[in-house]
């Protein structure tokens, strides 16, 4: 069968190609929806596409058009796939909008869009049900279960299976083009209004044609639970189904490391925090173990941190293999891995990180890109020196890639955005007259034309010497630390760099055990003498990795938690940096009095 030329020509195409398939899409739904939620509800290639035609029927027995928005408020389960494809085969454009953001953000987006039709999570509705009378395009709510007020996701099926209209649908099919609107995804808001970025069918499609030889042949059981609202996860989510894999999505961010054992996937996308997350728990699980264990545990655990990719010595080789017979065996066992492949991307990972994960069967492939371009700019890959810690690889086949003024990452291809929804202006803010997309990230390339990622333009800053910071270099390295869980470097027009530091407040529970010191809380521990003695030390060790315009003059311990439910990092896990200056506005003053 010909390659899809429209996202939702995925379907027949997987059909087709892969006719062993028993399960395109799993998911559990933690009880909201009739079947059991300890068990996965498993939706053949079959029963997908039979679900998306009643959607679509239902949808055009609403009267919903060509090019009318339908939203997407919702974690991730198999009904948001089958409502995505359903609205884009008739031409409408679903937009994905993030389970996690305000109130005042869903007022704006869901304005801005002209949402005619929305389909909301049940536990989400609180937070859209006030606003719901504002939105003056609005003209269907449903809910993913039952409720009393709302009509459900079942009832939009039964409606379609009640009013079927093959013609009209195949109509609305063949009038959509390669280069129509497949989505308009905004982005996730750190600084001013969110911003709709539209892909066309062409800009996700030309991704999955580049991206299908990454993934091995026999692996074909995916795990999801990055949101499917961010381009990332949901152009992966497209790859997988392209290539005729298994789609399971986790329960929650809780229940991951259970859903992943009961899967025992073959690949999967993440962020870096996460991946620090198992390696933090992995390594303070190591001072458990009796005296003579425990000193084989931090060997394996030291020799994981020097794997490469290539080159590797007989000697570390003999060691490795000592190391994964009893220990790394272990690990893959308790986190349930049969991994090819583990792609992490949206921030850049610590190399130690990647050839850990990498060295204990876990092959971590690590990609760079932004909604705006859809979202790959360059990837690894398993060609010559297509893999190296440190780098994101290659540029993708077709994507121009140049470093440009103050060392800014500009790319120009297939995978550039058709520009902000109703927003040209903003639109010719980042794409120039020659069809250059600027990143507004910086890099720089390595002789093997790998692209390495330094940092992000808005992000540096200037002291009062005029020496300039990149705050992000300095993050991802003092974050190395196992005692450090965040940070934000400030300093702008000061005289030296300060830091406002979240410490890891599972480790430092354990160390202050280790040392014989008690406290009951968060804020009672980041004001003990011995602790903030400790930090010292950290602060002073990887001080030393820098020049002194960029070392950590003070820093100021945080009691709270930096995460989606405070506001504070995005969906992604990126630190809200105007956010947090304006929350700990009094703190980042007393480190400059």
């Amino acid at each position: 069968m010909i390659k899809p030329t429209r996202l939702f020509d995925i379907l027949p195409y997987a059909a087709t190609t892969y006719p062993e398939q028993k399960i395109a899409l799993a998911g559990k739904q933690n009880g909201e929806t009739a079947f059991d939620s300890s068990q996965w509800r498993k939706y053949s290639i079959q029963e997908y596409i039979e679900t998306t035609d009643n959607l679509s029927f239902g949808f055009i027995k609403l009267g919903i058009q060509k090019e009318d928005k339908v939203a997407i408020i919702s974690s991730n389960r198999p009904e948001w796939n089958m409502l995505d494809m359903a609205i884009m085969q008739i031409g409408a454009i679903p937009v994905p909008i993030y389970p996690t953001i305000t109130e005042e953000e869903y007022r704006y987006i869901l304005n801005h869009a002209e949402v005619t039709c929305l389909f909301v999570e049940e536990s989400l509705l609180r937070k859209v049900v006030n606003i719901l009378p504002e939105i003056v395009s609005l003209k269907n709510v449903f809910t993913f279960g039952k409720k009393d007020e709302y009509k459900s996701f079942a009832d939009l099926v039964d409606l379609g299976k009640s009013n079927p209209d093959e013609a009209e649908l195949d109509k609305r099919r063949t009038a959509v083009k390669n280069s129509d609107t497949a989505c308009i995804i905004y982005t996730s808001g750190t600084t001013a209004n969110p911003k709709g970025v539209m892909l066309s069918h062409n800009n996700v499609l030309q991704q999955l044609y580049n991206l299908e030889i990454i993934p091995s042949k026999w692996s074909k059981i995916a795990f999801s639970f990055l949101p499917l609202c961010h381009t990332y996860e949901k152009m992966l989510v497209y790859l997988y189904q392209y290539l005729g894999m298994s789609v399971y999505y986790a329960e929650s961010l809780a229940t991951l490391s259970d859903n992943i054992k009961e899967v025992n996937p073959t690949m999967m996308s993440c962020v870096p925090r996460v991946l620090e997350k198992i390696y933090d728990k992995l390594y303070v699980s190591g001072k458990k173990l009796p005296f003579i264990q425990r000193v084989i545990y931090y060997w394996a655990f030291r020799l994981a941190t020097k794997y490469k990719i290539d080159g590797l010595s007989w000697w570390y080789k003999l060691k490795h293999k000592i190391a994964d017979k009893l220990i790394y065996s272990k690990w893959r066992n308790a986190i349930g891995g049969n991994f090819d492949i583990v792609v992490s991307g949206s921030a850049a990972i610590q190399p130690h990180i990647a050839a850990f994960f990498s060295a204990i069967g876990m092959p971590v492939f690590e990609g760079y890109g932004l909604t705006e371009s859809s979202p790959v700019i360059a990837v690894s890959c398993r060609e010559k020196n297509g893999r190296c810690f440190g780098t994101v690889g290659f540029p993708l086949p077709g994507v121009e890639v140049k470093i440009g003024d103050r060392d800014e990452i500009i790319c120009r291809g297939h995978n550039v955005m058709q520009g902000y929804y109703k927003e040209p202006a903003l639109t010719a803010e980042v794409i120039d007259k020659d069809g250059w997309l600027h990143t507004g990230d910086t890099g720089r390339f390595t002789n093997e034309g790998q692209l390495v990622i330094t940092g992000r333009l808005k992000s540096i800053f200037k002291t009062s010497f005029g020496k300039y910071v990149n705050p992000q270099l300095i993050e991802e390295k003092l974050t190395q630390s196992p005692f450090i869980e965040n940070m934000m470097v400030v300093g702008e027009n000061q005289k030296f760099a300060a830091a406002l530091i979240v410490p890891d407040f599972v480790y430092l529970k354990q160390w202050a055990k280790d040392n014989k010191i008690d406290y009951s809380s968060n804020e009672e521990a980041v004001k003990i003498p011995a602790i903030k003695k400790q930090f010292e030390s950290v602060v002073k060790e990887y001080n030393a990795f820098f020049g002194d315009t960029e070392k950590i003059k003070k820093f100021e311990l945080i009691a709270d938690e930096w995460s989606q439910d405070t506001g504070i990092l995005t969906p992604t896990l990126k630190v809200k940096r105007r956010v947090i200056q304006e929350k700990y506005k009094r703190e980042i003053e007393k480190l400059f009095e």
